[in-house]
């Protein structure tokens, strides 16, 4: 009974795994074709550049392999990656064997790291 109830945890979590990856491969393609992109409000509102602005190049660039660009696209998010992956990861695992959705105390101080890392981050970058 618990296994089937892992596996349907675990089926969920992959279909919207592939889900979200579709998406972004679909979103992927058309920037590619046509070189429109969805814009940054923040940016459009302040003329500053917010945490996120370069999410989308860095993406593009790391489909290509091209971790040189990626980084230069956005430096902090390239760096965070991995503790994100992280997070994420061990969120996935507790959630396929336990049903648990919520973050236990890595996750949540590694969220709170990441939340302090890029707000610095976007003050820095806005700096003249």
């Amino acid at each position: 009974m618990i296994r089937d109830e892992a596996r349907g945890r675990f089926f969920r979590l992959l279909k919207t795994f592939f889900a979200i990856a579709a998406v972004g491969l679909c979103y992927a393609a058309f920037v590619s074709a046509t070189g429109i992109a969805v814009p940054c409000v923040f940016r459009l509102v302040t003329g500053l550049q917010c945490p996120g602005c370069g999410v989308s190049r860095m993406c593009l660039a790391l489909l290509r392999l091209d971790f040189a660009s990626a980084w230069a696209a956005n430096p902090a998010i390239m760096a965070l990656l991995p503790l994100g992956a992280a997070v994420v990861g061990d969120m996935s695992v507790r959630y396929v064997r336990t049903g648990d959705r919520k973050p236990d105390k890595f996750c949540n101080a590694a969220m709170i790291f990441m939340i302090a890392a890029l707000t610095v981050f976007a003050v820095i970058r806005n700096i003249p």
